[in-house]
């Protein structure tokens, strides 16, 4: 694999917004009023359950921000970059390489924006955007059968491992060729393949690339400045590593995505390779709790304005569990719900509600947001660091949740 400063990536300096004096002093006045508003909670105990996920090294490093539709409750840093005394204090401006939460922070985002434009048809075939893709018993799949993730196609395939798929192309032509492993529509099987696809229809569609069009049509508008898929070299300082890569790439991982389909695709594809920090996923998810309108920080008013991003009709219908479908499910439209407990309790807790929305990624990230309580939980972590094989995080997660839904009294 080439070194990180040969390859060819778009890397993009930020931008700083400049707020006039008067609205920056009412921006300021209306945060303090917000603040003093919020009732003020213990958070210790979370804290507390956090720290000890980073003595028992179940993750060197995690945030917390917790709130609502009105704005943030509580939010706290974790531990170190790596273990070590020496290495970098985790910070609120901590960076994380997001993994599968790019499926709905970018992907979905992209796709629902596209959707309420009226430019995508859900029921569409996937090949209508992808002619390409109309081979070996595929033209029944729709746009809709992958974002469900019941479109017939593998969950993952190991690319990195196979000599003859060493550019993008080739790739990208393996996913257009392939083969349904079940029938379309009998079940769920969450796949990288669908979500994959999905940022190629919005490239089809919109002419633009996945990470370009979000910039552009989603991050820009919230002030996410810390949120993009190819993350300035000048950034490592406050990325947590992920893993210390000794089958592939033969390097410790800080700012390459750490999933190796994205990597392959140079850093952006529908299935992995955001990275963010706490604070912006807020305002993500903030705009998502208040049915697609959010407040513009950076309007040249004395007040701060509100927008629209996306409809309240079209966040309904990506966040509602899918029905109808013949088999149980816990998959909205890129999207998950509070799933079952299996092997592990949701990972949202117990105490969340059935009308809730959100989806974890492989690093040890995770986003969810609760309609009928009107909360917000982000929690970040780098579990991967050193290694994968640590799953602790999967136990401490719910637990988390569980107990800041008990200390705001859900």
């Amino acid at each position: 694999m080439p070194e990180r400063k040969m390859r060819n990536y778009n890397l993009f300096l930020r931008k700083n917004f400049i707020f006039p004096a008067i609205g920056l002093t009412v921006l300021l006045l209306q945060a303090a009023l917000n603040f003093a508003q919020q009732k003020t909670y213990d958070f210790s105990v979370v804290d507390k359950l956090i720290e000890d996920g980073v003595r028992s090294q179940a993750y060197p490093s995690a945030v917390l921000v917790v709130g609502n539709s009105k704005g943030i409750i509580y939010q706290n840093a974790y531990g170190r970059l790596t273990y070590g005394e020496e290495s970098q204090v985790t910070t609120l401006r901590t960076i994380y390489d997001l993994a599968s939460v790019t499926k709905v922070i970018a992907t979905t985002a992209a796709v629902m924006k596209l959707y309420d434009d009226g430019k995508l048809d859900l029921n569409a075939p996937v090949y209508q955007y992808i002619p390409e893709f109309n081979n070996n018993g595929k033209s029944d799949i729709t746009v809709y059968n992958l974002l469900v993730h019941n479109s017939g196609l593998t969950a993952w395939t190991p690319f990195y491992q196979d000599p003859n798929l060493d550019t993008p192309q080739k790739v990208k032509d393996a996913i257009y060729n392939c083969s349904k492993e079940y029938e379309t529509g009998s079940r769920t099987l969450y796949s990288d393949y669908n979500a994959f696809l999905l940022g190629e229809i919005v490239l089809r569609i919109s002419g633009l690339p996945l990470d370009k069009f979000c910039k552009e049509n989603i991050y820009s508008k919230l002030n996410m400045t810390d949120t993009d898929f190819l993350q300035p070299m000048s950034e490592d300082y406050r990325i947590a590593p992920t893993e210390n890569d000794t089958y592939w790439r033969n390097q410790l991982l800080v700012g390459y995505v750490h999933d190796e389909l994205a990597a392959i695709l140079e850093g952006v594809s529908g299935n992995a390779g955001l990275f963010s920090t706490g604070p912006d996923l807020f305002k993500f998810m903030q705009m998502m709790l208040n049915n697609g309108r959010y407040t513009d920080e950076r309007r040249m008013s004395p007040q701060a304005l509100q927008d629209t991003l996306f409809s309240p009709a079209t966040v309904e219908l990506f966040t509602a569990k899918a029905t109808g479908l013949g088999y149980a499910n816990s998959r909205a439209l890129g999207w998950d719900t509070k799933p079952e407990a299996t092997k592990y309790p949701p990972p949202c807790g117990t105490r969340f509600s059935n009308n809730s929305f959100g989806h974890t990624g492989y690093t040890g990230t995770s986003v969810w947001c609760d309609r009928e309580k009107d909360l917000i939980v982000i929690f970040l972590t780098n579990r991967v660091y050193p290694t994968r094989g640590n799953e602790e995080v999967r136990s401490i997660r719910p637990k988390v949740h569980d107990e800041v839904c008990r200390i705001l009294g859900f």
